[in-house]
């Protein structure tokens, strides 16, 4: 792919993948149009579905880069039902490193639960969903919202390692071409790396319009990972861990010492290795 340097926006810089990249026919005439209409794609409004800590963090990141986010959560009793989602929003003003780049931007995500407002998704460019990484969970949801997706709206799931060719079988035939994975890295401001898992049924045209806007709105740094269990990071990741863990133990080292070897000395971000996971230190 092209890569070319970008204007910062208001949260990270990026690269961006050429428009003219597009991996379609160019004797197709629907394949053009395609393209076309994904060239002058644009996500002006969106919406995450689950506002749990990566749901929420993905919100605040979208409204740094002036896009309307609204940030659905299951229902909350009493008369206030979009209380659980008010409650997510208002804790990410609290959170270190800070999600949003200003409490204004903060301050453009709208609260929203499943009850009331799915109506709400036909007006979104872009719908990501980031609950519970529960594949039974994820399809009970997707067969709830799918009725309501708009014709050219963008479907993602932020799953961090499930099967994203799994997941699109919930979906209508005519709503799969517009759905793939869409991962993002916690703290996801922060963090530049976002995986885009395609099936066999996505879109190309699709695919690079919205990493288009990844690099490009959201200053992301994008791969295109096979749809295999954990993706690309994840499974370089959980290698790593275990080999760190393996010489650990070979070499005798004490947690401090591997945290120090491991961490910000070799260009690694805090926290280090042992002091990343307390279940480690159970080990």
């Amino acid at each position: 792919m092209n890569e070319t340097t970008v204007i910062p926006d208001a949260t990270r810089s990026g690269t961006r993948a050429s428009q003219g990249d597009a991996a379609v026919d160019s004797g197709s005439l629907a394949a053009g149009a395609a393209v076309r209409n994904d060239a002058r794609f644009l996500v002006r409004k969106a919406a995450v579905l689950g506002a749990g800590v990566m749901g929420a963090q993905i919100a605040a990141h979208l409204a740094n880069a002036n896009v309307k986010p609204i940030l659905f959560e299951l229902a909350a009793d009493g008369k206030d039902k979009s209380a659980n989602a008010k409650k997510a929003i208002d804790g990410l003003a609290k959170q270190n490193p800070a999600p949003g780049a200003t409490a204004a931007a903060l301050k453009q995500i709208v609260a929203a639960n499943y009850d009331e407002h799915l109506g709400l998704l036909a007006e979104c460019d872009l719908v990501i969903e980031a609950i519970s990484e529960r594949m039974d969970w994820k399809k009970s949801l997707f067969e709830k919202i799918a009725p309501h997706l708009g014709a050219n709206t963008i479907f993602a799931s932020n799953t961090s390692g499930l099967s994203i060719t799994e997941l699109s079988k919930q979906l209508p035939a005519d709503k799969r071409k517009r759905f793939c994975g869409i991962h993002f890295f916690n703290p996801p401001r922060y963090m530049r790396l976002v995986e885009i898992i395609p099936t066999a049924d996505s879109d190309p045209a699709m695919l690079d319009a919205l990493e288009t806007f990844l690099t490009t709105t959201l200053g992301k740094g994008v791969i295109r990972a096979k749809d295999t269990p954990n993706f690309v990071a994840n499974r370089v990741g959980v290698f790593s861990m275990l080999a760190t863990m393996h010489h650990t133990q070979a070499f005798g080292l004490g947690f401090d010492e591997v945290d120090a070897l491991t961490g910000p000395a070799i260009g690694r971000g805090a926290p280090p290795t042992w002091s990343a996971s307390t279940r480690w230190r159970t080990w």
